[in-house]
């Protein structure tokens, strides 16, 4: 349960719903996510939803990066080079210390 008032499996499908809507070369952070669901509490919850994401799923999780405009640290680096590689094939455009610096959500 995430809350009192939502079953995980309803986040997770709110969250899902929300990230197929991010536009291709644009990206949100998982607080991004979290409020526009309605549950701006819940960032961390949105990491774990698309960590649950079966492999091959149209959610493009990617889009998904975190509040230091970073791409979150994974145990596995490999599927860190994955998301950014997608996201420079999408126009993403990160600087030396791999923050996103173009980003047409924010500009």
């Amino acid at each position: 349960m995430v809350t009192k008032n939502i079953s995980q499996e309803d986040f997770f499908l709110k969250v899902y719903e929300f990230v197929k809507k991010i536009p291709k070369g644009q990206v949100r952070s998982y607080g991004d996510v979290a409020r526009a669901i309605a549950h701006p509490h819940h960032a961390r919850h949105v990491g774990y939803a698309l960590a649950a994401l079966p492999k091959g799923s149209e959610v493009p999780w990617h889009r998904v990066i975190n509040a230091n405009n970073q791409i979150s640290p994974r145990k596995i680096k490999e599927k860190e080079s994955i998301q950014k590689k997608i996201l420079e094939n999408e126009g993403i455009i990160f600087d030396c210390k791999g923050k996103v610096i173009q980003n047409a959500a924010k500009l």
